[in-house]
């Protein structure tokens, strides 16, 4: 997955879509989530991540003073990285077609 920001700066949000069923039931195959570049991390967090030169939407989660990346769907293996340098931003909502759909996150 290639990132395009446009006219965007490096510190304002940007939006994605969604690509699979890994991180269901929270985030469906092509809903979209807002990503915050600048947001601060922290564990349990659901970021934008570099993983094997390709981008990863996971769950960051610190334990024992490892990082992981995990998939809400237990059908996906939970990765475990180098710490917060891999973590490019923090998805701070998911938008949807209705109002009921959106929610915030931080």
């Amino acid at each position: 997955m290639e990132i395009d920001a446009g006219n965007c700066g490096s510190s304002e949000p940007f939006a994605l879509r969604v690509m699979g069923d890994s991180m269901e039931p929270e985030f469906a195959d092509g809903c979209i989530i807002i990503i915050d570049s600048s947001a601060v991390v922290k564990t349990g967090a659901y970021v934008l991540a570099m993983h094997k030169e390709e981008y990863i939407f996971r769950q960051f989660v610190i334990e024992d003073g490892r990082y992981y990346l995990k998939p809400l769907n237990q059908g996906y293996e939970v990765i475990e990285v180098s710490g917060m340098d891999v973590v490019r931003g923090v998805i701070v909502q998911r938008a949807g077609a209705r109002r009921s759909q959106h929610k915030h996150y931080l």
